[in-house]
Parts: C-alpha cells; sequence; structure tokens
C-alpha cells in the first residue's frame, strides 16, 4: 500500500507522509513521532530542538538569494485523531496507518487517514530535506496535541521563535486562505446515581445507533449531520414517555472534536410490554431515519434482545439526565452577523457514559467571539446543572481575529489567482480550532495566514485526501515560498 502513495505526484510531498504515517502519533501519545522528527532534523544537519512541552523546532538557513527575505515560520500539527470503524481491528499505539488509492483519493483501511495535519507535516519535512527549494531563513514548528487540547501550542514559550510571517499548513480547502479561526472550550458534566436492583418483571434490551458519517465538530457543524448520542437521547426519551424504559447503561461518541457517530444503550422494559415496545420503537427509527435520509443514508437504528441488566438508573435521576440531553444545545447555536456564512458559535455533544452509577457528558463548545462562547457555555452549564450535575470547563483556547490587512495575504491572494488562472481564492476565517489565535497570544507581531490540500471527512475514517488538489497545493507553496518580502 505505501509503494502505491509513494508513486503519487508530488513525489517529496507523498513519501514524506508516507514516512509519517508509518508512525502511530495519536494525540497525547506522541513520544515516537516527536523522537521521528527530531531524527529526522539531526539526520539533516539542521538546527533540532525539542521544547519543554514537546513542540519539534528544525531551523534551516534562506537558500541562496533569499537571505535578505522575512524570516518565516513554517507551522503543523504531530498529531492525529484516532477514530475507526467497529469492524476494524486497528491499534493507533503500535501500528502505522493503512493506506490506499481510490481514483482521485487516498484513504485509509477503516480508520481516520491522518492528512490533518499529516500532509501539512509531510510538507515542511520535503521542504527541509530538499537543496533544490527556494525559501527564506526557514524555522518548522511542530506542535502536539492539537486536537485534544491544543496544549502544545499553548506551552510555547514565546521568544523561541524569531520568524515574521507564520504559515499554517492546516485549512482543509484548497481554494481557501484562512485570517481567523474559533476558540474553545471543553464542557464536562459529571454526577453519580444510586443504582436500583432490576425488577424481576423486566426483561432487556440493547439500542444501538450506528453508521452515522462523524466528521470535525467546528468544519462540518452546520451541515445538519446526524448527532449519535442526540439520536439515542430521542429513542430513550420515547421509550420512557410510552413503556417506563429504564436505562441500564450507555455508551456514546468518542472525542470532543468529532461528531459522534455511534451510540449503544442497554434498557429494561415490562416482559409485557415487549411486542408494543419494539414496535413503537421501530416506528420511531423509521421515523428518524427519514428524516436523516439524505445527509444520513447509512444509519442503522437496531433494537435486540440481551440479558436483563442486574441494575437500573434511578428514576428520577433518568428523568432528569434524558430531559438535560434533550435541551442542551447541539449544532449551530448563532451564525456570524459580521461574516457571510460563518457559524459563529456551536456546541458538539460529544460523550456521554452512563454506567455503574456515573454520568459524564461531554461537550465542546466553539465561537470566533469569547462573549458568545461564554454565553453557550453557561446556557448549557445551567442545563446541565438543574438536574443535578457538577459542570467543569476546561481547556480553553482562543480564537484568532482576522487581520484583512495581513501582508502576506496580500502575496498569496495575487499568487494564488495567477496560479488559477484568475478564479480568487476564499479569503474567510473557519469556525474550527487553530493553533494560531492562540500562538499569537506570545508572538502577536506574527503575521500569520493558514492554508492547505482538501481533506475530506477530517476525524472519521471516511478521512480523505485529494490527490490533485496536492498538487495544487504544493505548487501554491512553492510560490509562496520564492514570493515571500523582504524584510
Amino acid at each position: 500500500m505505501s509503494s502505491e502513495i509513494r508513486a503519487l505526484e508530488p513525489k517529496q510531498l507523498w513519501n514524506k507522509f508516507a514516512d509519517l504515517n508509518a508512525v502511530p502519533r495519536p494525540s497525547k501519545k506522541e513520544g515516537r513521532v516527536i523522537k521521528f522528527m527530531k531524527d529526522f532534523g539531526n539526520k539533516l544537519g539542521l538546527e533540532t530542538s525539542e521544547d519543554e512541552v514537546g513542540n519539534v523546532i528544525i531551523r534551516k538557513p534562506a537558500t541562496k538569494g533569499m537571505e535578505d527575505r522575512k524570516s518565516i515560520v513554517m507551522q503543523s500539527h504531530l498529531d492525529m485523531v484516532h477514530q475507526k470503524n467497529n469492524d476494524t481491528d486497528f491499534d493507533f499505539e503500535t501500528q502505522g496507518i493503512e493506506m490506499y488509492v481510490e481514483g482521485d483519493w487516498v484513504k485509509a483501511n477503516g480508520t481516520t487517514l491522518g492528512a490533518d495535519n499529516g500532509l501539512g507535516v509531510a510538507t515542511i519535512m520535503a521542504i527541509l530535506e530538499s537543496d533544490s527549494i527556494a525559501h527564506p531563513a526557514l524555522e518548522a514548528l511542530f506542535t502536539i496535541d492539537e486536537e485534544t487540547g491544543m496544549t502544545g501550542a499553548m506551552g510555547l514559550k514565546g521568544g523561541l521563535l524569531k520568524g515574521e510571517i507564520l504559515l499554517n499548513l492546516d485549512t482543509e480547502e484548497d481554494d481557501e486562505i484562512g485570517v481567523g479561526c474559533a476558540g474553545g472550550v471543553d464542557i464536562t458534566a459529571t454526577r453519580e446515581y444510586t443504582e436500583e436492583e432490576t425488577p424481576e418483571f423486566k426483561v432487556g434490551y440493547k439500542i444501538a445507533v450506528k453508521g452515522l458519517q462523524g466528521g470535525h465538530s467546528g468544519m462540518q457543524i452546520h451541515e445538519g449531520l446526524g448527532n449519535a448520542n442526540k439520536i439515542m437521547n430521542r429513542l430513550l426519551f420515547d421509550g420512557f414517555e410510552n413503556f417506563g424504559l429504564r436505562i441500564s447503561e450507555i455508551d456514546g461518541g468518542s472525542l470532543r472534536n468529532a461528531i459522534p457517530r455511534e451510540s449503544n444503550a442497554i434498557v429494561a422494559i415490562d416482559a409485557a410490554n415487549e411486542s408494543t415496545f419494539q414496535k413503537d420503537l421501530m416506528e420511531m427509527a423509521e421515523t428518524v431515519k427519514t428524516e436523516f435520509k439524505t445527509l444520513e443514508p447509512d444509519l442503522e437504528i437496531i433494537v435486540s434482545k440481551t440479558d436483563t441488566p442486574k441494575n437500573i438508573m434511578d428514576l428520577g435521576v433518568q428523568e432528569g439526565i434524558t430531559r438535560a440531553l434533550y435541551a442542551a444545545c447541539n449544532g449551530v447555536y448563532r451564525m456570524s452577523p459580521d461574516i457571510k456564512d460563518l457559524v459563529e458559535t456551536s456546541n458538539n455533544i460529544a460523550r456521554v457514559i452512563i454506567k455503574e452509577g456515573n454520568i459524564k457528558i461531554g461537550c465542546l463548545t466553539r465561537s470566533s467571539v469569547e462573549s458568545s462562547k461564554l454565553d453557550l457555555a453557561n446556557t448549557l452549564r445551567a442545563t446541565f446543572e438543574l438536574t443535578g450535575c457538577e459542570v467543569e470547563f476546561s481547556g480553553a483556547y482562543p480564537g484568532w481575529a482576522p487581520n484583512m490587512d495581513s501582508d502576506i495575504l496580500k502575496v498569496m491572494v495575487p499568487i494564488y489567482e495567477r496560479l488559477n488562472n484568475g478564479e480568487k481564492p476564499h479569503v474567510a476565517a473557519c469556525h474550527a480550532g487553530l493553533e494560531c489565535g492562540i500562538l499569537g497570544q506570545n508572538y502577536p507581531e506574527m503575521d500569520m495566514i493558514s492554508f492547505g490540500p482538501n481533506i475530506k471527512g477530517a476525524h472519521s475514517p471516511d478521512e480523505r485526501a485529494q490527490i490533485s488538489s496536492a498538487q495544487k497545493y504544493w505548487e501554491f507553496v512553492l510560490e509562496i515560498l520564492k514570493n515571500i518580502p523582504k524584510k
């Protein structure tokens, strides 16, 4: 599979991507990829260092004739989202990504591909290794843990970088030049509850919601994709209202930055209501599937008999938490009044775990406006506190305010138009969380921009990178480097 990828053009880019994807690199477990990147820099004889939190910095002098240009930082993150299909046997901590080519796309075998942000990392590696690509003095910044907290960017101290311009290679549309992004905050609601012994007259059922697309909880939150946690709660609420359904356990979703694709629940119902329960729930399932048939054609809702659970939730807590999950905002909260078609504020109900007397609900709230982010966070906090949960805010990071007067933006727009027959790029802020906002806190004078190749389905096993777009992007990168302004 790797040889198929290595044969793609531009070979410099795809070969480095194949090298990188052979190294396990899940978020918060980047030890091997940090070593890989340091070994790479040292073998090239370049100044290579690791900072206190694990970010890797590699410096390369300007090529001949480029010494009078402004120095640049090229930045991408080393970690990747680890998501896989339920029927895929794969260990992200020990295995490299299994890739293949399908038409104009590079895909992975049942897992995330790691093009987010591996293609950016591979781009920088190819430039560091090349002896023929023109560029000014270059600092390559490889950050860690972007996907689950941005702790690498947060931990990068001021003064380490000397570059005047930062090129962030973490945008996923090749016609877009990013000039701003959303900030975010993790919201976690928890509480304990008393379990009750399941009465003898009840029987057990398993409910599974699966087959949803999932995807990036920032870039795709406006698309109306199905959220497995919200769909499951709707089914459970209906079952309780009509048949006294009692919850034993729920396990839904996974990472905060991924729209949840699957949820599983174990429940108990009165044996006398079995046939009507099955009929009603399947009717509700068909209703939900009909609602989502255009966006989620592979949605499955499976109801099957299982062993009667030993314990069920306290009734009052169950009523409260299902109502809270119903009321909690999921999706777009507010569109930007200032930037056309930009989601300003949103929330993803990413994780729901109810088991053995403990409830844990994890959300990721994003906004390009700090006050709006806090407003939605407090809305969610109030919703869950009303049902007895303790609510914690953590992992907050700032947005990146757009600078339409950016000098590097003025360079990149005409280059894009020249390379693409006069087509204008889409200069925009995005609803994803990029590291530029955080890095800008310690480097406020640095001129920042973000761009990248087409990557679809990021944060899901459907992630794929477009080959023709990577070629277009690579040419764009080389032209930008040749045209960095003079000091």
